[in-house]
């Protein structure tokens, strides 16, 4: 039955192709918040992956026809990014056909990776989680304004052997084509088309070709992104000025080579209702309680006097599918959040009361439209600070202490998910280029709050930021 099926996965998608050689690339140019994204990925920062955990072998014909459906679903997917050097600007080219080749390491191949990464620091962590961050970290991206009119693909797909009865399949696409909805989002469609049995579904065929979406600015609502041009120079002149008195958390090694590194903290359901229970009862959410915790800890951390003030910066990002026009679908690919810088003058300070003003904060500034009419600004600002290193604290180009997401993703498991062998997920980006010191990830998974936190290693050190979870742990429940 399995090779039947995958006789008739080959032949309808060998149809597919046949139908669609002719046609010619499609393909647009990228759209402002897009080129900050293509200016951040050759320095480290905006390389997603959406991650899975096995316990079952995966089929690889089938997961390769799996794959190839989502990019015919999704064009974006199976985009090409192109530099063009004589304007010197990027292009997404969308080829007819999908091109996506899964790349195998075998168990011999993973071991040999995973002794390459082993350190002290790393011999309590899985090797998932070990495998993940070195695909956080590997860049095709990075020299793609030095190609001359070369291009390359916006995504990646390998199969790691963890060992005998444990694998990983990685997705690595560029944050330009892919925001943490996005990922999410494949992760669920990829668990279903490979939960797929006796041929259900696979025979779909593709009716017609779907338009290639437009970037985030193209759907903003008429009037929400307008802005006075002095309103913007005043704006624009807060941003940097204030951006020099911004506190960091202590860096530990401002000078080796950097990368993306993640610290999970999970919290049991009794614990996770306790903390939404909290917010609810509030009118708050709960980022605000992951922020207020976050900046407790850190100034917390400098050991200063009680009334010492210190100023640090939170950057909220909001999907904005349901807010843009027309409205788009959870499931529509690309980037389509925006962000709310906010700055905060803390001292010794409660939990309850410091989330509740944080949140405050931020939803009158959201209620101002900022996210729509700043974005150009915190975009350009963005670029320039990766163009002009030197003008940020060691050269880290740090935007922010902080940065989480105004809402967590919600997972519920399915007999789907043990259908397939799935033990454990993960989707980040990295952060390492120009980003927070933390940026959590968060998720509530069977009602339980699950964070992946990434930062910026070595000039911050997993022991220092394992510290600073747990504190932010034990701030939330001690409240």
């Amino acid at each position: 039955m399995s090779e039947q099926l995958n006789s008739d996965l080959s032949m309808s998608e060998q149809l597919n192709s046949d139908r669609l050689e002719s046609v010619e690339p499609k393909g647009r140019p990228i759209g402002g918040t897009e080129y900050s994204w293509c200016k951040a990925v050759p320095v480290g920062t905006g390389i997603t992956v959406a991650a899975l955990l096995l316990s079952k072998p995966p089929d690889f014909s089938f997961l390769q026809n799996a794959l190839r459906k989502l990019q015919i679903s999704h064009p974006i997917l199976r985009s090409k990014l192109q530099f063009d050097t004589t304007a010197n600007t990027y292009s997404f080219i969308i080829p007819p056909t999908p091109h996506l080749q899964i790349q195998p390491f075998d168990l011999s191949s993973t071991s040999r990776i995973l002794q390459s990464l082993s350190n002290p620091n790393n011999s309590s962590i899985s090797p998932f989680h070990l495998i993940f961050e070195h695909e956080l970290n590997l860049n095709p991206w990075c020299n793609l304004d030095h190609s001359f009119d070369t291009d390359t693909d916006v995504m990646f797909a390998s199969v790691y052997t963890l060992s005998d009865d444990k694998w990983a399949v990685m997705l690595r696409l560029h944050t330009s084509a892919c925001d943490r909805t996005t990922a999410m989002s494949l992760l669920r469609e990829l668990q279903g088309l490979m939960g797929e049995r006796e041929g259900e579904g696979i025979q779909r065929e593709i009716e017609k070709e779907v338009d290639v979406s437009l970037g985030i600015e193209d759907y903003i609502p008429s009037g929400k992104a307008n802005k006075p041009f002095w309103a913007r120079g005043v704006d624009m002149l807060g941003y940097s000025l204030n951006s020099f008195r911004f506190t960091n958390l202590n860096f530990r090694d401002v000078n080796s080579p950097r990368s993306s590194e993640i610290v999970r903290f999970q919290m049991n359901s009794d614990d996770t209702d306790r903390i939404l229970s909290g917010c609810k009862s509030r009118g708050i959410k709960l980022c605000a309680a992951l922020v207020a915790a976050g900046l407790i800890v850190a100034h917390s951390s400098k050991c200063l006097a009680d009334d010492q003030w210190e100023k640090y910066a939170v950057v909220t990002l909001i999907d904005c599918r349901s807010i843009l026009d027309p409205v788009l679908s959870s499931n529509h690919p690309g980037f389509y959040h925006s962000a709310i810088l906010n700055s905060h003058d803390i001292k010794d300070e409660m939990l309850w009361e410091l989330a509740e003003r944080t949140y405050t904060s931020f939803v009158n500034t959201k209620n101002n439209n900022k996210h729509f009419s700043d974005m150009a600004d915190l975009n350009f600002l963005m670029c320039k600070a990766i163009d002009n290193p030197a003008l940020t604290p060691s050269s880290s180009m740090r935007t922010s202490f902080i940065s989480v997401f105004e809402e967590p993703v919600i997972e519920h498991s399915t007999e789907l998910q043990r259908d397939i062998g799935l033990g454990d997920y993960l989707g980040c980006g990295s952060i390492h280029g120009v980003g927070p010191s933390i940026a959590i990830f968060d998720t509530i998974r069977d009602g339980q709050l699950d964070c992946a936190c990434v930062y910026p290693s070595p000039l911050h050190s997993r022991e220092q930021m394992q510290e600073l979870v747990d504190e932010m742990k034990r701030v939330l429940l001690d409240f």
